[in-house]
């Protein structure tokens, strides 16, 4: 079993990645995509970060 991992601030760019990935695996070979989103404020500046970030665990043979 292997893992790939994506991690983007814009999920336009991590939905990208994702489905780009996925298309070169087969079907069955899929275990399971995790997803997940984080957000950091940063009070000095006022700037708030976004991390969009997906882990595929799939069968490489």
């Amino acid at each position: 079993m292997q893992v790939k991992l994506f991690d983007f601030e814009h999920e336009e760019d991590l939905e990208e990645a994702l489905n780009d990935f996925l298309a070169t695996l087969q079907e069955e070979k899929i275990v399971e995509v995790k997803y997940q989103v984080a957000v950091a404020d940063n009070s000095k500046t006022f700037d708030t970060v976004f991390c969009f970030s997906a882990m595929v665990v799939y069968r490489s043979s």
